[in-house]
């Protein structure tokens, strides 16, 4: 089947309703041709997520990331302010960082060309012979970035609408949990053996959570708590659900003045299109960022950030860290579920037998990524 008709079936389903919806067809996952569409459509189009602001608190603290293959990174400069720069060299073409880290200065690894916080060129050796080189005229190309509710936001798009303005709908919801003051306590990297689509629909669904995580958040999850927003929005999709009463981790910590109600044990999540999701919690948070390599592949970013009032409490180092290593090693262990789950699938999409399915009510934030899906990619005509 060709990209085209995989893309006007997506786009009968996204544009029918929820009841009579079904799963995507399994080659939609593997089609090298609606691979190349998704890159220029989606990733070279809208906001991608490479962290939390709070991940590089100081001057010089800087990640590494990539958009549609394009390395960049995020650094927070002199001044305090988040920017984003091209992570090639401008002279031979070299990456310049790695990783994530602290630095005064950036300097290439190849000919020790150094560029400042700003992506200034300030250092060029043996450059005196070259006719009309002036270092004041060479910047590393800087790419688009916003901080919202203490989320980096980066794209290649000058005309993107802004963060604030598409994400509007859901500040109203999330801001009430003052998530950019929450405490970044560990940062992962993985390679996912799937499509990225296939990790993105099993991240923002709840049917699976009584079954695929019967041995670790399933078991707090009462289905019939589920509550999903009333609009379909561009940019993100969500729901809210509760944790019931024995619940290890998801209630409000007694110092928390922020939350009232049912407000103090519900916990929201959101998914920003493309690849942005998490979970936020009256007492922590947890996401990931996505970024695929090629069709059955995808880097994961993991990260894990805690309330204030909970960082507060937990008091000498020693006890801390034994506590953020039991937060860390539970939600690894979530992870650890969702990686059998989501390879499975991918590995079941190649079956000669494997096809859509019906959709369930719980699924409803997979018909509201279809319908992104389908904006974005076209009906293939």
């Amino acid at each position: 089947m060709t990209a085209s008709l995989l893309l006007e079936q997506l786009a009968l389903t996204a544009n029918g309703p929820l009841e009579r919806a079904m799963s995507a067809d399994p080659r939609l996952y593997r089609d090298e041709a609606v691979a190349e569409r998704e890159t220029d459509a989606i990733f070279r189009q809208d906001w991608l997520c490479p962290g939390l602001a709070a991940e590089i608190p100081n001057p010089g603290d800087y990640i590494t990331f990539s958009i549609a293959g394009d390395p960049i990174f995020t650094i927070r400069d002199k001044a305090g302010e988040i920017k984003t720069f091209s992570n090639v060299c401008r002279h031979r073409m070299m990456q310049l960082l790695e990783g994530k880290g602290c630095t005064s200065r950036v300097v290439c690894p190849y000919h020790a060309w150094t560029y400042d916080l700003s992506g200034q060129l300030i250092g060029a050796g043996h450059m005196e012979r070259t006719e009309g080189f002036d270092k004041k005229s060479i910047c590393l190309p800087e790419i688009r970035t916003e901080i919202w509710n203490g989320w980096i936001y980066v794209t290649l798009n000058p005309d993107a609408p802004s963060v604030a303005d598409s994400l509007a709908p859901l500040h109203d919801v999330v801001e009430r949990y003052g998530m950019e003051h929450y405490v970044p306590v560990v940062h992962e990297e993985h390679v996912w053996n799937t499509n990225w689509k296939l990790l993105t629909e099993n991240f923002m669904e709840g049917y699976h959570l009584p079954v695929a995580h019967k041995a670790t958040v399933g078991a707090w999850f009462p289905v019939e708590k589920t509550v999903f927003p009333d609009d379909v929005h561009d940019a993100f999709t969500y729901q809210t659900f509760q944790k019931v009463g024995n619940a290890t981790y998801g209630h409000a910590h007694p110092n928390n003045e922020r939350l009232e109600g049912d407000w103090r044990i519900t916990s929201v999540l959101p998914t920003v299109f493309p690849t942005h999701m998490y979970v936020l919690a009256p007492d922590h948070l947890w996401y990931l960022s996505l970024r695929p390599k090629g069709v059955g592949q995808v880097d994961v970013r993991f990260g894990v950030a805690i309330a204030p009032e909970v960082d507060a409490d937990l008091g000498y180092a020693d006890e801390r860290q034994a506590w953020i290593d039991d937060l860390v090693t539970f939600f690894e262990h979530v992870n650890t579920e969702d990686r059998q789950v989501v390879e499975g699938i991918f590995a079941g999409s190649a079956a000669s037998q494997a096809a859509p399915g019906p959709l369930s009510w719980l699924e409803r934030e997979i018909h509201d990524f279809q319908k992104y899906l389908s904006r974005r990619l076209g009906d293939g005509t």
